[in-house]
């Protein structure tokens, strides 16, 4: 199954968080850690429809890394993967 996102929506998958440790030597349990709010961008949609209906097309494109706000998104579970659908006011940036 594939998800194509609609409008102003960015389909991405969040960077794996690689450090489980702390610097003191304390392990950090899964359930206490933070979700990154980096991500790779796997879809977008065609952009935002503007008031006088003309599509503007989106700033990202997929294969885009991009930071994103703390609270954003839907997360959605496709063939296993969990994926977050997030508004692409919710990007903050993009990471080169």
């Amino acid at each position: 199954m594939a998800l194509r996102p609609l409008h102003d929506r960015i389909l991405v998958k969040r960077l794996e968080e690689g450090e489980t440790q702390s610097e003191g030597g304390i392990i950090i349990p899964d359930t206490a850690k933070e979700k990154p709010q980096q991500a790779n961008v796997l879809a977008v949609g065609d952009g935002r429809i503007s008031d006088d209906g003309k599509v503007q097309p989106m700033d990202v494109k997929a294969g885009d890394k991009v930071v994103f706000s703390k609270y954003a998104g839907t997360e959605v579970k496709v063939d296993g993967d969990e994926l977050l659908v997030i508004r692409e006011d919710d990007v903050l940036g993009v990471i080169e």
